[in-house]
């Protein structure tokens, strides 16, 4: 942090500073641009450690003839560094300032399966057939807090280290109260920096002290609370303390991000958890400044998965389970309540809408296994004319094409309904042998539907 030097403080070298660590990650993001996709399923396999996926990789996918991975908002992950414990601050390494107290060099690469003290991440997870109830031995774990002025733990998890904390909150009265609760140049305070660095007992002392004087939820020059650095940061452990001590559930950054677009983003279901453990004051339909739910962003995330999978096949096990992570998103926020039937509010598309445009067959199959009672009219919305059906029919080349359309005429998809060209379903099919195929298909669904709707009308 940027605070003027007196004679007695000499920090032995600069503060990263939020910034800093931000500028870090991007100089080690690579872009790639694969070929067209085969077909790929996120079928169980062990999980691993995942390589992270940013918004910027755009992928060739045989299908849609547009993407919609770029309606995804810029996020950008911290990287924390490995942790410096209180203990190496003595006399001959004081803490002169606030730098010294998180002075590390910025060396590991992150990992959204970082391992942190007390934490036990999942060692297995499965989704069979992409049922809601997906279980997650990880998140059936509870948490466990140290909170002020107690001395012993409530039952949550894994709980903080008593000794160090009370090494961290004797540092934080050490500290002049403008360092302690201040903010540099970037509006970076002392949590945010220790949250991005996963430093827990450091965060949880900070905490404390923010909160006395009412600058918990301080934004940084990019509008993230101390919450919001650590749910990118993938630090489940400082989102629940951070939310015992009254963090705002639903802070928002400069893009209108919530804790909850961030963690289905990235695909971190032991945030998501942290946060949704936070309920009822969370808001589930939240939107963005693009209109978007978290619902809409964990689709058009786990899309984005799915499309880098499609280019290496089933080999790439890093990939299938960052996309069973990702899934597991989705189901959580439907089973929390999250609707389903929500429109984003640019071109109104649901998620439905969302997963069919980019051909996520296993997104598809989730979603039409949900049990609605009004499954028909769900199948049936329009996103400015245009119905599902006509979007799986404008998957030209997609090797999902002819399977996702079954399945949605199979859920009540009506073949007659026409877009706002006057276009039916079949008129958007391509040319060729598979297209004639494909509008037999339709017509044959159409002419049943008609001669149902005959039947019904007699007997009335």
């Amino acid at each position: 942090m940027h605070f003027d030097k007196t004679p007695k403080e000499k920090p032995c070298c600069t503060l990263p500073t939020v910034k800093k660590l931000l500028e870090e990650k991007r100089r080690r993001e690579t872009s790639s641009v694969p070929p067209s996709c085969s077909t790929a399923t996120t079928s169980p396999v062990p999980l691993a450690t995942v390589t992270q996926l940013t918004p910027s990789e755009q992928f060739a996918c045989t299908g849609a003839s547009s993407s919609y991975s770029e309606m995804a908002v810029s996020y950008e992950p911290w990287n924390p560094a490995p942790e410096t414990p209180l203990s190496y601050y003595t006399s001959s390494h004081p803490v002169p300032r606030v730098a010294a107290a998180y002075n590390l060099p910025v060396t590991s690469e992150y990992g959204t399966q970082q391992q942190l003290p007390g934490f036990i991440p999942s060692t297995s997870q499965t989704f069979q057939d992409c049922q809601m109830t997906a279980t997650d031995p990880s998140l059936a774990s509870s948490w466990s807090l140290l909170c002020p002025g107690q001395t012993t733990a409530v039952t949550f998890g894994s709980s903080l280290d008593a000794a160090r904390l009370e090494e961290a909150r004797m540092l934080l009265r050490g500290m002049d109260y403008g360092r302690a609760t201040g903010q540099d140049e970037d509006g970076d305070t002392i949590l945010h920096i220790y949250t991005a660095k996963g430093l827990r007992e450091c965060a949880f002392a900070a905490a404390e002290r923010l909160r006395e004087v009412g600058g918990l939820d301080a934004k940084e020059h990019k509008g993230k609370t101390a919450l919001l650095v650590a749910v990118t940061a993938n630090q489940p452990e400082i989102v629940q303390d951070l939310l015992s001590l009254g963090a705002d559930i639903n802070a928002s950054d400069v893009n209108g991000q919530t804790a909850l677009h961030l963690a289905v983003h990235y695909g971190f279901p032991g945030v998501l958890q942290a946060t949704l453990s936070s309920r009822p004051d969370v808001n589930l339909e939240a939107r963005n400044f693009d209109g978007m739910t978290p619902l809409h962003c964990a689709v058009i995330s786990h899309s984005v998965t799915m499309k880098a999978l499609c280019t290496t096949g089933m080999a790439d096990v890093n990939l299938q389970s960052k996309a069973a992570e990702k899934l597991s998103c989705v189901q959580k926020l439907l089973k929390e309540g999250a609707f389903v039937c929500s429109q984003e509010i640019k071109s109104n598309k649901t998620a439905l809408h969302l997963a069919v445009k980019e051909g996520n067959i296993d997104l598809v199959r989730y979603l039409l296994r949900i049990p609605l009672q009004n499954m028909k009219d769900f199948v049936n919305m329009k996103a400015h004319g245009h119905t599902a059906l006509h979007m799986a029919a404008g998957l030209h080349g997609n090797p999902h094409q002819e399977e996702i359309l079954r399945l949605l005429l199979s859920k009540g998809a009506d073949p007659s309904i026409r877009n706002l060209e006057n276009d039916q379903p079949a008129h958007l099919l391509q040319s060729g042998v598979q297209g004639e195929q494909l509008k037999m298909i339709l017509k044959k669904r159409g002419a049943t539907s008609r001669r149902r709707n005959v039947s019904l009308q007699d007997q009335e």
